[in-house]
């Protein structure tokens, strides 16, 4: 009895192997058969621009993911870094929104949402001196042309 199942267990996945190479599919690939796609690309897509229109749509943790994606592509830059810490802001994550656009206002001095959006922080978080001269700051990078 013993013998007869190991003779089984033996023959069972030489048979399963001889009926793959026969099957329509086989061993090799045909020409025609539907498989998994390989490595995608370099996307074509503007992270910057899907994670502004989720922010437009109140879905800031989705804006944020596709922020990253955009540093990912582009570099930790003002705009990505403005748009990460704006996205922080939305979400109630102070801390981490205060270190990224203290990080885009080093980077770029001259850009006015950022500045913003860092006033807008440093309210939240009870520091008013820092954020009166920050939203001074604001308006004068921008020459006074927005509210």
């Amino acid at each position: 009895m013993a013998a007869r199942v190991l003779v089984l267990t033996a023959v069972i996945p030489v048979a399963l192997a001889a009926l793959a190479a026969c099957s329509s599919g086989g061993l090799n690939r045909s020409a025609g058969g539907v498989y998994a796609p390989g490595v995608a690309g370099k996307s074509d897509i503007d992270g910057l621009i899907v994670g502004h229109r989720l922010m437009d749509a109140g879905e800031y943790e989705l804006a944020l993911d596709a922020y990253t994606r955009a540093a990912g592509q582009q570099g930790l830059n003002v705009d990505t870094l403005s748009a990460m810490g704006s996205a922080n802001l939305r979400l109630g994550r102070l801390g981490q929104a205060e270190a990224l656009l203290r990080r885009a206002v080093d980077e770029d001095p001259d850009f006015p949402p950022a500045w913003n959006n860092l006033g807008v922080v440093l309210m939240e978080r009870g520091q008013i001196g820092e954020a009166a001269e920050v939203f001074r700051r604001a308006f004068a990078t921008d020459n006074g042309n927005s509210d």
